[in-house]
């Protein structure tokens, strides 16, 4: 149905993914800027604020696992207003029970439901960016996660600036669900309904049944990008759920000054996904790949052996430099084919978030017995996996001889 839209629509749906992937980003952001806060309220120790988090990835996984069945049944746009509404719940249920309860099993609950409403969410809005890039046929998918992390970036200099005032946990969480809910209620009218719905016969192909979308989990192409998202996603995750702690611990700074050096982290990927179409583009996916994973390694080097918070900052910019580019591009590979679009960005996501979020539980595990810094380096080879992997991206099917060029020409880099 999405074939039939002007160049106008074509325009508003665009603006308005850009927007709708802010919205998660500042959602994440709010709740990661305040876990030192909520980790001494609660009194939990590194192993426990850990577990704690498992919430969010027990949530998120099986969000990701739900979502191209609620897709292929709903479209897009359903699931995407269905999943701001449930994680903005799961948000105010992690503000309350990290300060008011004072209560770990309220918060991991609050989180399981703050990450299934994510991760129907997440699946969806991609789904719909790379709908966008048909349509438009530009590359896109960089940009829309460059506002992902832009949403990031607002939602941690919230979050640094509500902990010097003293706003409460609650009220800061009940703030970022306003900025949500508003936000949805403008967008959701300019996103064409039933993006990636495969019940409407949109394609001359005949819709995927159930056990085919599962299948897909088979296909070689589709399990090595998966490998590729979930390294890169690892770097990315460990990031978001441990920097201002890695920070506050390791380099002995303030709750303040580890919010701001996952800023700086989160500054540095925006600029990387920014700068993603243009660099595609001209260089195509495989070689950007693996310049991301080199800057991600040198990055977070840096980190691990710093000796203070200046070196490590530097270290920190490489990291978000290079953890920009493979969630985005895994994402937009797996979206080659139309038909079980849903399907394959689902499986895809599900890979990724595997290193997203049960790998950083996993990282405070490791920190316990070796330190957090010390901890990276299972981060740090998971990298190298994922750019060793990086050719597995390049192009298919009925990709624009414009990509298949950009491949050819950079194949061997």
């Amino acid at each position: 149905m999405n074939h039939s839209l002007n160049t106008r629509q074509i325009h508003l749906w665009r603006i308005s993914v850009y927007f709708i992937f802010a919205l998660p980003g500042f959602a994440i952001a709010s709740w990661v800027s305040r876990t030192p806060t909520i980790r001494d309220a609660l009194g939990a120790t590194t192993a426990q604020m850990g577990w704690i988090i498992f919430g969010l990835a027990v949530g998120s996984i099986i969000g990701l696992l739900c979502a191209s069945h609620l897709i292929a049944y709903k479209g897009g746009r359903f699931v995407i207003i269905a999943g701001l509404a449930v994680s903005s719940i799961g948000l105010v249920v992690v503000g309350m029970g990290g300060s008011w309860l004072t209560s770990s099993i309220t918060v991991f609950l609050g989180l399981a439901v703050f990450g299934f409403g994510n991760g129907i969410c997440d699946v969806a809005m991609n789904v719909e960016g790379t709908a966008v890039e048909r349509a438009a046929q530009k590359s896109l998918l960089t940009g829309f996660h460059a506002a992902f992390s832009v949403g990031t970036l607002l939602g941690a200099m919230a979050g640094s600036a509500a902990i010097k005032v003293g706003i409460s946990v609650p009220v800061h969480m009940a703030f970022a669900v306003a900025v949500t809910v508003l936000s949805m209620i403008y967008l959701y009218r300019l996103v064409p309904a039933g993006t990636g719905k495969e019940t409407g016969g949109d394609s001359i192909d005949p819709p995927m049944s159930a056990r085919e979308r599962m299948a897909v989990w088979k296909e070689r192409r589709t399990v090595l990008i998966g490998i590729i998202v979930l390294g890169m996603a690892f770097a990315e995750g460990s990031a978001g759920d441990w920097l201002p702690l890695i920070m506050v611990d390791g380099y002995k700074v303030t709750p303040a000054m580890g919010s701001f050096a996952f800023g700086i982290f989160v500054a540095a990927m925006t600029i990387g996904r920014a700068a993603g179409g243009m660099l595609l583009d001209r260089f195509g996916r495989v070689a950007v790949l693996r310049a991301s994973a080199l800057f991600a390694i040198a990055g977070l080097l840096i980190v691990i052996l710093g000796q203070n918070y200046a070196v490590a900052a530097v270290g920190i910019v490489f990291w978000g430099l290079g953890a920009a580019f493979g969630f985005p591009v895994g994402l937009s590979a797996a979206g080659d084919d139309p038909r079980g679009v849903a399907a394959r960005v689902g499986a895809v996501s599900t890979a990724g978030y595997l290193a997203f979020l049960v790998g950083p539980p996993f990282l405070g595990i490791i920190g316990e017995s070796v330190g957090l810094l010390r901890a990276l380096i299972v981060v740090l080879i998971a990298v190298t996996i994922a750019g060793l992997l990086s050719q597995a991206a390049k192009p298919i099917g009925m990709q624009t001889t414009k990509f298949r060029d950009q491949e050819n020409r950079f194949e061997s880099i």
